[in-house]
């Protein structure tokens, strides 16, 4: 059964390759999630929705899974384990060739080697600005559109 600690790092290594293209990792993905969930993203600039099913997940790494900026690395990964066997929380810097930097942590839940909460807090404006993406978000800002992270 796979760890929490594994699970991170899984995940960590689905998002680098879907954000470079690789479809394949979109059920990859989904699949370290239970069936029933609970991931949010509380810093999100157009709101945390609530992810609560792994088809709900599936669909999200599918919109998300365009290609980013070349060179889309995750480094500086680190695990800091809690009194909770349960959960561990994920430090890490989303990197790219183009000399941009967003860190993150994750605070994971993980019950039976899936992931059954999660809590999710990077940069959202920095990786819009490295994706040429800053206008369409400042767009979506003022239109008072929301979406889930």
């Amino acid at each position: 059964m796979r760890t929490p600690e594994d699970v991170f790092c899984g995940l960590l290594d689905g998002v680098r390759r879907l954000r470079g293209g690789d479809r394949d990792q979109v059920d990859r993905l989904a699949g370290y999630y239970a069936e029933k969930t609970d991931v949010r993203h509380p810093m999100a600039p157009l709101g945390d929705t609530p992810i609560l099913s792994r088809e709900a997940l599936r669909q999200h790494f599918a919109a998300a899974g365009r290609p980013r900026p070349a060179g889309f690395r995750v480094e500086d990964v680190r695990v800091h384990h809690t009194a909770d066997p349960e959960v561990v929380i994920g430090e890490f810097t989303y990197r790219g060739d183009e000399g941009w930097a967003v860190p993150g942590v994750i605070v994971l839940r993980v019950r039976d080697g899936l992931i059954v909460e999660s809590r999710d807090y990077f940069d959202h404006i920095g990786l819009a600005r490295a994706a040429n993406a800053l206008d369409a978000l400042c767009a979506q800002l003022t239109s008072g559109v929301s979406a889930s992270s």
